[in-house]
């Protein structure tokens, strides 16, 4: 089991204090002003490009219920994660506006994808049994959708669940984005059977090895601690201030990435079932290391870049060129597929990390909470990437 203090220690002393309080200029708490019952406060862009288009406003309109199998919650604690920032500078818009409904228009858009809250509102089709007005629950937003960095956000039923009894708000609020993202990579794309399957016994993945690239990040310190609970043999590699941290998540083979002698000391360790890419190398890493795997998968993808690049007919030829490129040169190497991996909002992925949080083998790793008034420093400490963990916005 993680000692909870323990990891926490680490990471407070690498990073400072975890929380930011001091409101910016031109912002006030929404718990300080009076407003209609239709209006929230929250966080949006009206178009696409720098952090300086985060604008904060306290005369949002409030998300409404549109299908009997909706929810409205009144959001405690967001995280924010890369995609975020990824979005305010147009990152997938071509995809993701096709994805949109009338209703959800593109602009203003509020992002935010996971978060921790309390429901005031439930459509017909969502079960008193299930959940009720007043339960406290996390969840994930799907990425054509409104987001959470707002005082309420309104979820299909399958995108959220209870909040783990064991987890703060602010812990809890850390965990689904960045959880179902390593889960789909390493259950979806790397289809490892049970190893990492919501029914599945936690430990079947004895025998196993996996290599996780950028473990000290938020994706990649949940990977860490779902393959350690499933009893995979992992190596990690992550910058040298990180590596006590990452030991404290139960690791016993750490590289250092700065270290150019890690490449050739990785290759001496074997086969891997998998290499993990999370931090962010691309397939293209995939062909010029000695390392040998059964798959490499990364979250990298150039997917919706090319689109947004090119359009989607010649962008999604160059997608299908580079995958075929980048498999052919691993072959050739005499190694396995080369995948892209990506965030799946799946109800058997939280059920899965919901079972390891309350078995006390899942924690999330925060860097720093900022308070809802600071979400655009939050934004910032995102963009500056080095990540150790999470970075958590606290709306109380």
């Amino acid at each position: 089991m993680l000692t909870k203090q323990c990891i926490r220690t680490v990471v407070q002393h690498l990073a400072g204090s975890r929380y930011m309080s001091t409101a910016p200029a031109g912002a006030q708490s929404c718990s300080r002003k009076v407003r209609p019952i239709s209006k929230m406060c929250g966080w949006q862009i009206h178009s696409y490009g720098s952090l300086d288009e985060v604008e904060y406003s306290d005369n949002l309109k409030m998300p409404i219920i549109t299908s009997p199998n909706q929810l409205l919650v009144k959001v405690t604690a967001s995280s924010v994660n890369p995609i975020d920032v990824a979005m305010i500078k147009g990152y997938g818009a071509a995809v993701l506006n096709r994805m949109r409904s009338e209703i959800n228009i593109e602009f203003p858009l509020t992002l935010g994808r996971d978060f921790c809250g309390e429901i005031v509102q439930k459509g017909l089709g969502v079960s008193s049994r299930d959940l009720d007005v007043g339960d406290e629950v996390w969840g994930v937003c799907p990425v054509q959708q409104q987001g959470s960095h707002a005082d309420y956000v309104v979820v299909d039923r399958y995108c959220l669940s209870k909040k783990p009894e064991n987890l703060t708000k602010v812990d809890a609020s850390a965990v689904l984005y960045a959880g179902l993202t390593a889960w789909s990579g390493l259950y979806l794309t790397g289809q490892l059977g049970n190893l990492i399957g919501a029914i599945s016994p936690v430990g079947g993945g004895r025998g196993k090895k996996v290599l996780v690239l950028g473990s000290a990040g938020g994706v990649g310190t949940l990977a860490v601690q779902m393959l350690l609970a499933e009893g995979v043999e992992v190596y990690a590699t992550c910058s040298t201030d990180a590596m006590e941290m990452v030991q404290n998540l139960g690791v016993d083979y750490i590289f250092d990435y700065t270290d150019p002698a890690h490449v050739q000391n990785l290759s001496h360790a074997g086969k891997f079932d998998i290499v993990l890419d999370c931090a962010g190398k691309g397939t293209e890493y995939a062909t010029t290391v000695p390392w040998r795997f059964e798959q490499y998968i990364t979250f990298n993808s150039p997917v919706l870049k090319n689109i947004d690049d090119n359009g989607f007919a010649t962008g999604m030829y160059q997608n299908a060129i580079s995958m075929v490129r980048n498999n052919m040169a691993s072959v050739t190497a005499q190694n396995g597929l080369v995948k892209w991996g990506y965030f799946v909002p799946a109800p058997q992925g939280i059920a899965y990390l919901q079972k390891l949080v309350e078995k006390g083998k899942l924690l999330p790793i925060i860097e720093k909470v900022f308070q809802f008034d600071r979400t655009s420093d939050a934004y910032a400490r995102v963009e500056e990437k080095h990540l150790r963990g999470k970075i958590v916005i606290d709306y109380n």
